[in-house]
């Protein structure tokens, strides 16, 4: 971590879910934003307005967002990066990169892309497109085998853009609480 990044975390108080090293450097982000991991704050900057765009969240309150958070940092395996509006402290767009430890391909690694959502009011920059880049690029980095992700059919043009195939199809089971 940079001079710079780690006065950053100190002056708002706040805990990465992993190294920011591991953020490839960005050209085309808009002035103004800034791509990074997820925080421990990031609850009272918009993160779960934003998925909530996505799909249901429900109702996490802060301790529960604390929580999963530090589940999630402690396992290793999960790459949240957010793109923050720098001047008003807002998450405005983020995505997830999972890493899976498999015994097959010689002890490889698998990442999957989840959650990819950019605020409606920002649609139409690219960011989803710097967001995909930077997961893309991570998980190069961290020497995944294969990188997945599961999206609806009018969003397969979109992803194909960044080296992703067409590729059999999969099966689900839900078990919603609700």
């Amino acid at each position: 971590m940079g001079v710079e990044e780690e006065r950053f975390l100190v002056l708002r108080n706040e805990e990465s879910l992993f190294d920011p090293e591991w953020i490839p450097e960005i050209k085309d982000i808009p002035d103004g934003l800034v791509v990074r991991p997820l925080y421990s704050n990031d609850y009272e900057n918009g993160f779960l307005q934003v998925l909530e765009q996505l799909t249901t969240v429900g109702n996490v309150d802060n301790q529960q967002f604390i929580d999963r958070f530090q589940s999630m940092k402690s396992s290793q395996s999960y790459y949240v990066v957010v793109i923050e509006d720098e001047e008003l402290h807002q998450v405005i767009a983020a995505a997830t990169l999972v890493i899976e430890q498999k015994f097959i391909h010689n002890t490889g690694s698998r990442g999957r892309v989840e959650d990819v959502v950019v605020d409606k009011q920002w649609r139409g920059m690219k960011l989803g497109a710097i967001l995909n880049n930077v997961l893309v690029e991570m998980a190069k980095n961290l020497n995944v085998y294969k990188l997945s992700l599961e999206c609806k059919d009018n969003l397969m043009p979109f992803y194909s853009r960044f080296g992703y195939k067409e590729d059999v199809k999969f099966m689900v089971q839900r078990f919603d609480k609700h």
